[in-house]
């Protein structure tokens, strides 16, 4: 656990930031603008190490099939995001939100596929637990170890045009999974507060 309570004073004092959109050509931008949507990024420790739940969301839906992600969704009029995060992590994989130990928020990132805009929040979730896929979004859960994610040559950088800007992209390759897009930008970021070099 101690690994998690630096991570949890790291983002305790830490500003998280928020996407800049000013470089962004409005008329390229989905109708309505961006869209904000919340995820939760959870973490748990089994025997030592340091895990990430995910989600492979099913390959027949209209968004993202069977992309990686973290659960999560679009915000609702009147919510809050982490309210949101943790609503979506509720109906996506079962998880009770107060068994949730919230440790911060990452920084704002940019969907570049959809057009969201993104709110990470990170929290300490229970392990062993009866975590169950909704089977309408959720084709399977997937514990990652961290260290798995901090392998040399798994992590990868693109950059793509979108919006009418250039944007960074990251991957990771894992044998069994590419991880891609903002699930792994985020992932990019709580590798580097979780092991700062």
């Amino acid at each position: 656990m101690i690994a998690m309570d630096r991570l949890r004073a790291t983002l305790a004092a830490r500003a998280p930031g928020s996407f800049k959109f000013e470089s962004l050509r409005p008329e390229l931008l989905p109708e309505g603008g961006l869209h904000h949507a919340a995820v939760l990024v959870p973490l748990f420790e089994h025997e030592g190490e340091a895990h990430v739940l995910l989600t492979r969301r099913r390959h027949d839906l209209s968004r993202h099939a069977g992309q990686v992600s973290f659960p999560g969704g679009r915000i609702e009029a009147g919510e809050e995001p982490l309210s949101a995060a943790l609503r979506e992590a509720q109906e996506e994989v079962g998880l009770d939100p107060t068994r949730v130990e919230v440790l911060g928020r990452l920084d704002e990132t940019l969907v570049l596929v959809t057009g969201f805009r993104l709110t990470p929040w990170v929290g300490l979730v229970p392990y062993p637990y009866p975590y169950l896929a909704h089977p309408a979004e959720v084709e399977d859960i997937l514990y990652v170890p961290l260290s798995a994610l901090a392998r040399p040559g798994v992590h990868r950088i693109e950059e793509r045009e979108a919006y009418g800007d250039l944007h960074e992209v990251h991957f990771y390759d894992l044998p069994e999974v590419t991880i891609w897009g903002a699930t792994a930008r985020v992932l990019h970021q709580l590798l580097t507060l979780w092991s700062p070099r």
